[in-house]
C-alpha cells in the first residue's frame, strides 16, 4: 500500500510531497486512522537517559519541525518523536526548491534552512497532543542571530521547551545555517555546553525534573574532532549524544541527477559514515553516555548496525520516506534481534 501511496507523492516536488504527506499523516491522527492502518510494533520498554522509550525506534528532527502531527505520528509506532528545529522566532527558512530526492541511491538533499513557526508554536502544539510517548525537542538559532550570540538562542529555547520536552537535542551540526557548525569546536562548544548545563540545572530546581540535554552532531568531522567533541560531553555531563546530522560528503552519489545541489545529504549514503561516527563516539565514551544512531537507517540490517556499532536507539527520517511505516517495526525487531544475541 505505501509503494502506491510513495508513487503518487514522488510524482510531486519533494517539499509538495512532503507538505502533502504531513496533512495525511494529521488528518489520520485526528480521525484515528493510523492505528488501523499502521504495522503493530512490538513494545519492549528500555531506559535511556533516564527515560522510558516504548521501543528504540524514533523519528528524527526535520519531519515534523513544527509539531502539527505528533498524534499521527505517534499512532504509526514510534517508539518516540523528535520535534523541530526550532528556533526562538519564525522563519522561512531558504528559498525554494530547497529539498530534492535521489532515488536511485534512496538519499534526499535539502537545504531547509530551520524554516518553523517558532517556539511558541511549537510550545502549543505540543500542549494539545494526546501522544503519550517521550517528546524531543530540537532546538538551534535562528539564521539573523549572529554566531558569537548563539548561546542566547539556544537558551531561550531551552527555557520555553524545558516544560514540555522529555529531552532536548542542541542542533550544532546542520550544514544550512552558515556558521552553525563552528560550534561544535573549541572555545565555542565549551561555552555553550557550560550555558547550557547551568541553566538545566536551574530548570530542574525550578520544574522540579530534570529534562535530559543530548547534543547532535555532525557525520564531517575527523576522528581528532570527534574525540574532542566526545571529550568534552563527558566533561560538561550531557545525557547523550546524537549521531548524526547530515553530511555534506556527495561520494556516493556523484553522477546522479540533484547530486551537486546544495545542502545535506541524507539517506542510504549516508548509512555507512553515519555508523562510523558512531563506533568511535562508543569507543571514545565508554558508556558514560548514550547514543541516538540516526543517518541512514533504510532497513533492519542499517538499524542493526547501528546498534552494534554502540548506539541504544536509533531514529529514522529519510527511510521513513522511502520505506513507510513498515519501517519502524522492521527497524524495531532487528534491534532487537541484535539485543538477544542473533
Amino acid at each position: 500500500m505505501y509503494k502506491l501511496t510513495r508513487s503518487a507523492l514522488f510524482c510531486l516536488s519533494a517539499e509538495t510531497a512532503h507538505d502533502f504527506a504531513m496533512e495525511m499523516i494529521n488528518a489520520s491522527g485526528r480521525l484515528g486512522l493510523a492505528r488501523l492502518l499502521a504495522p503493530t510494533v512490538p513494545a519492549k520498554p528500555r531506559q535511556v537517559m533516564g527515560l522510558t522509550f516504548a521501543n528504540p525506534v524514533g523519528l528524527a528532527a526535520g519531519l515534523d519541525k513544527n509539531g502539527e502531527c505528533i498524534d499521527g505520528l505517534g499512532d504509526l509506532g514510534f517508539g518516540f518523536l523528535e520535534l523541530g528545529t526550532v528556533t526562538p522566532v519564525a522563519q522561512p527558512g531558504n528559498p525554494q526548491p530547497r529539498m530534492f530526492r535521489i532515488p536511485e541511491k534512496e538519499a534526499l538533499i535539502n537545504r531547509m534552512g530551520f524554516n518553523n513557526l517558532g517556539v511558541d508554536q511549537l510550545i502549543a502544539n505540543v500542549r494539545k497532543s494526546r501522544y503519550q510517548g517521550v517528546i524531543g525537542i530540537n532546538i538551534g538559532k535562528n539564521l539573523t542571530t549572529a554566531v558569537e550570540d548563539a548561546n542566547s538562542d539556544y537558551l531561550t529555547c531551552l527555557r520555553k521547551v524545558y516544560p514540555h520536552a522529555g529531552y532536548v537535542a542542541v542542533n550544532l551540526s546542520s550544514p544550512n545555517t552558515p556558521g552553525l557548525r563552528k560550534l561544535q569546536y573549541g572555545d565555542a562548544l565549551k561555552s555553550l555546553l557550560s550555558a547550557l548545563k547551568e541553566e538545566q540545572a536551574l530548570l530542574a530546581q525550578e520544574h522540579g525534573r530534570t529534562v535530559p540535554l543530548a547534543v547532535k552532531i555532525a557525520p564531517d568531522m575527523t576522528d581528532e574532532e570527534i574525540a574532542s567533541v566526545a571529550a568534552e560531553l563527558v566533561s560538561w555531563e550531557l545525557d547523550g549524544v546524537i549521531a548524526t546530522n547530515t553530511t555534506l560528503d556527495r561520494d556516493r552519489v556523484e553522477g546522479y541527477a540533484n547530486a551537486e545541489e546544495a545542502g545535506g545529504l541524507s539517506g542510504a549514503p549516508l548509512s555507512d559514515k553515519s555508523t562510523a561516527v558512531i563506533r568511535l563516539l562508543a569507543g571514545e565514551l565508554s558508556g558514560k553516555l548514550p547514543i541516538i544512531g540516526v543517518g541512514g537507517v533504510m532497513d533492519a540490517g542499517s538499524a542493526a548496525e547501528k546498534i552494534r556499532a554502540g548506539a541504544s536507539l536509533v531514529q529514522i527520517y529519510s527511510g521513513f520516506i522511502y520505506r513507510g511505516p513498515e519501517l519502524i517495526r522492521e527497524a524495531a525487531e532487528a534491534v532487537y534481534s541484535v539485543e538477544s544475541g542473533h
